[in-house]
Parts: C-alpha cells; structure tokens; sequence
C-alpha cells in the first residue's frame, strides 16, 4: 500500500472486501479471523452496532495486537450516538480486557483518509487510550499517513471523539456538504 502497510480487509459480504481491496491493494482475507492473523494493528471499521460481536468473534486472536476503534456508534437516524458507556471505545474494551484499545480514525471522514491536507494544512488525527506503547503505535501510524497525531488523552477522551464525529457528520448531512470537512487543531500547541 501507499504509506509501507500490509492491509487485510474483511467484510460480512465478500464483493464489498473484494471491491475495497481492488481499490486499495489490500489482500482479501477468507474471514475475520484470517484478516487478524499476520496483523500488529487490527481496525475495526464496522457498524457501531456490529463492534462487540466482532470483538467477542476476535478475542482470542487479537491478543497481544493493539485494536483501534474508528466506529461511531451513530443511531439508525444519525442524529445522536447510540452508546451503553461514556463511550463506545470503552465498551469495546471491557469486551477485550486483555487488549489494548485505541480509539483513533473516528473524526477523520473516509473521504479524508487519502488526502490528509487541506489548503497547505495538515489535518489532525486525535487519538485516545490508556496503554501509552499502543497509542505510540497508533500515533506512529497515523503520520505515516500524512496526518499530524494529536493524543487526546485515556481513553475516556473517546466520548468526546466520538462527539466529535457526530457533529461533522451532522453538519455534512444538515448543510449538504461534499463530505470533505476535516478536524485541524491550530495555535501553539508546544
């Protein structure tokens, strides 16, 4: 892939894992499972409703990988999160207690993934744990992307990413835009 990563991709339908890879150049794994196998980071990118299935599918084979969390857990009407916790990243990680969970990609439009700047600006990519050499590989893999990592904090943070996500969305679904907006986080940060 573009940025030096091996990628497996999954999907419930196999066209839609077929059709991601062949737009990526990803390898298109048999299963969840075969997806996780070779992998050190594992995002899951499903349906918020879908998150703890997966996890509890995974458990096992995730162990020793670092998870990130990209999921919003958005309602059937995209107006409000659906979440059990102070956050849904919270609720995947007491469904994998032994795997440390980051929460990172969620405030980043799939749109946005392959052009991580704007009018000469790098977009930040926040991202949030508890486990400080997971966060440090997701950081690491966020720059190789072109984004400017920003930690967030623990992994309560989430809820607030996920706020985050909510209102992009929300503003692109009420205002009509092009699914293009991005997060920047300006000023003197250092």
């Amino acid at each position: 892939m573009a940025a030096g990563h091996s990628v497996s991709v999954s999907a419930t339908d196999r066209r839609k894992a077929v059709a991601s890879a062949a737009q990526t150049g990803a390898r298109v794994a048999e299963n969840n499972l075969d997806a996780v196998g070779e992998a050190d980071i594992v995002v899951l990118a499903v349906p918020g409703s879908a998150v703890t299935a997966v996890a509890d599918e995974l458990a096992s084979a995730v162990r020793g990988k670092v998870v990130v969390d990209l999921t919003n857990p958005l309602n059937a009407t995209l107006t409000d999160l659906d979440i059990e916790e102070t956050s849904a990243a919270q609720t995947l990680q007491r469904h994998l207690p032994d795997v440390p969970v980051v929460k990172a990609f969620n405030t980043i439009l799939a749109a946005r993934l392959n052009n991580p700047v704007e009018q000469g600006i790098t977009l930040t990519a926040f991202y949030a744990g508890d486990d400080t050499e997971a966060k440090k590989t997701v950081s690491e893999l966020l720059a190789s992307l072109g984004f400017r990592p920003i930690d967030a904090g623990g992994l309560r943070m989430a809820r607030a990413l996920e706020e985050m996500a909510l209102l992009n969305i929300s503003l692109n679904v009420g205002q009509g835009w092009s699914w293009q907006s991005a997060w920047a986080l300006l000023g003197p940060t250092g």
